[in-house]
């Protein structure tokens, strides 16, 4: 079992996950085909060769159906949902410097494709939506930071306009994830072969999470989901300097400085959302008023008046032997 608890049953439905070919969805499809009895996986992506790649890796997998398309094309999602029971949200722009520069392209991809998603799944009957959103969205500072907590507000309200109909909307909010493409660890090994090493800050922190952790907490919000919630996964922190110094132990350290749109800390709970907060031992749920009429004891504990979930704060901090354990070295 999961240690986020139970994962959904997905046997005899049809799932699809949107930004199919990136990290998170590879490994998702991977774990649904293997571990569930799904009737149909449909792999939306806007990438051909990616996709020509991911069917070269299931020649004989029957169950997959790979959809161009474009979150932001909302006829195109409409088509792609017909029949859908599950979706699993995962497409985004995510770089952020790339949003600073480009702040229009990203609104289009994870806002308005965020709305065109949410209309798609109310009026085609699909009946579970989970999000992948990022600690970025907490108390953004970012334009890309922006453009995930505007799309987990939509992603919240879309129960509501749901209305009677079955449709439920749940977000997953989390941090780096170790190992996927563009995280930092593959440019440290790139740049130890210089022999110099960058990082912004040497105070920097950020949350990790692997892949499976990942995996395991969207099963584990399609299985939990009532609509409206954002799952928080309890994850350790790690001071930036020290992951280059265990990725690269022979190379030096140069300090370049924060880039543009980046915190020192990550946050994933902000003081002001602790009212809605609630611990459920492996991990936290912000509720929204759309579940107020939760009993008690299926919320949580409520945590502390003012809390706050940082990465400077944590009370779980990754070392070189735990690292290199959750790379699998």
């Amino acid at each position: 079992m999961s240690q986020f608890g139970p994962h959904a049953s997905l046997d005899g439905l049809t799932v699809l996950v949107t930004g199919a070919t990136g990290s998170f969805g590879r490994r998702f499809i991977a774990r649904a085909l293997r571990e569930t009895k799904l009737a149909k996986l449909i792999v939306f992506s806007r990438d051909e060769l990616k996709q020509h790649e991911l069917r070269s890796d299931y020649p004989d997998e029957a169950r997959l159906r790979f959809f161009l398309g474009d979150v932001r094309d909302r006829e195109r999602i409409y088509r792609a949902f017909d029949g859908v029971d599950v979706v699993v949200h995962a497409a985004a722009l995510k770089q952020i410097p790339a949003a600073e520069y480009n702040p229009f392209e990203f609104v289009k991809t994870n806002v308005f494709g965020a709305q065109n998603l949410i209309d798609a799944a109310i009026d085609c009957g699909v009946h579970r939506v989970v999000a992948l959103s990022s600690d970025k969205a907490s108390s953004p500072v970012n334009l890309y930071g922006a453009t995930k907590l505007v799309s987990d507000k939509l992603f919240v309200a879309g129960n509501v306009y749901a209305g009677k109909r079955t449709t439920r909307f749940a977000v997953v909010r989390y941090g780096n994830v170790i190992g996927s493409r563009g995280s930092v660890i593959p440019v440290f090994r790139a740049r130890a072969k210089s022999g110099r090493v960058p990082i912004t800050h040497a105070g920097m922190t950020r949350f990790w999470i692997t892949l499976d952790q990942g995996v395991d907490l969207v099963l584990h919000a399609l299985q939990d989901l009532r609509g409206g919630e954002i799952y928080v996964p309890k994850i350790p922190s790690m001071r930036v300097i020290d992951l280059a110094k265990a990725i690269a132990p022979e190379a030096e350290i140069e300090v370049i400085g924060i880039r543009p749109g980046e915190k020192l800390h990550e946050e994933m709970i902000n003081p002001s959302d602790a009212h809605r907060a609630f611990d459920r031992g492996s991990y936290y749920v912000i509720l929204s008023d759309v579940i107020a009429n939760a009993v008690q004891e299926e919320r949580g504990a409520p945590v502390a008046a003012g809390f706050s979930y940082t990465s400077d704060q944590n009370d779980d901090w990754l070392d070189e032997a735990r690292l290199r354990a959750l790379l699998g070295e």
